[in-house]
């Protein structure tokens, strides 16, 4: 390597970047229309389903925070997590990992807490660092690493859910972790396979 190159920034994840500039932009959105956006695109809760919204609101619950210390909390882990992950999985199935734990989340809350709202991209967190233990995953093997962060996380959420009286969605922790655990398994598999 010369000494005459310059450095430059590279967009070296799109996929949690941008997940992380929409939880941004959702924020800023938020404060400026002092709560009605989380109201209104950011947060799940039981809705009609003839309004479009339930939709928006089914995927769009992940990317709004209740104030900064939240969104830092879940952005700092996905910004340290995530591009490594991309790196390993490829941004598609990055997208799906995102998608599908904001589905899953998303419906449960809908279906069984219909009186109360839910935001936050903590469901992506836990499916990012459940699946980031599958990254060593060898045939005919369960790797250590997945066994005591299964333990540790979820161990700990249903113990807060069932103890600790917070405005956590524990729940929603472990369905998170549910998913990247059972998308890892998945994409590791058929990784596998190919070889």
């Amino acid at each position: 390597m010369s000494g005459n190159r310059k450095m430059k920034v590279s967009f070296n994840s799109p996929v949690i970047l941008s997940f992380a500039i929409l939880c941004f932009g959702a924020m800023v959105l938020n404060f400026v229309t002092r709560g009605f956006a989380n109201q209104a695109f950011f947060s799940v809760y039981r809705s009609s389903l003839l309004s479009p919204l339930t939709y928006v609101r089914m995927f769009g619950h992940v990317l709004g925070h209740a104030g900064w210390e939240h969104f830092f909390g879940n952005i700092t882990l996905i910004l340290v997590v995530g591009p490594l992950l991309e790196e390993k999985y490829g941004s598609a199935n990055m997208l799906f990992v995102i998608l599908a734990t904001a589905l899953a989340t998303g419906l449960v809350h809908f279906i069984f807490f219909p009186r109360a709202g839910l935001l936050g991209a903590s469901g992506v967190v836990f499916a990012l660092i459940l699946l980031s233990s599958f990254t060593s995953m060898r045939e005919g093997e369960i790797p250590l690493t997945f066994l005591l962060v299964a333990v540790i996380y979820i161990g700990q959420q249903a113990y807060e859910g069932l103890f600790v009286q917070d405005n956590v969605s524990n729940l929603t922790h472990i369905l998170g972790g549910m998913v990247g655990a059972g998308l890892g398994f998945v994409m590791n598999k058929n990784k596998m396979n190919r070889y």
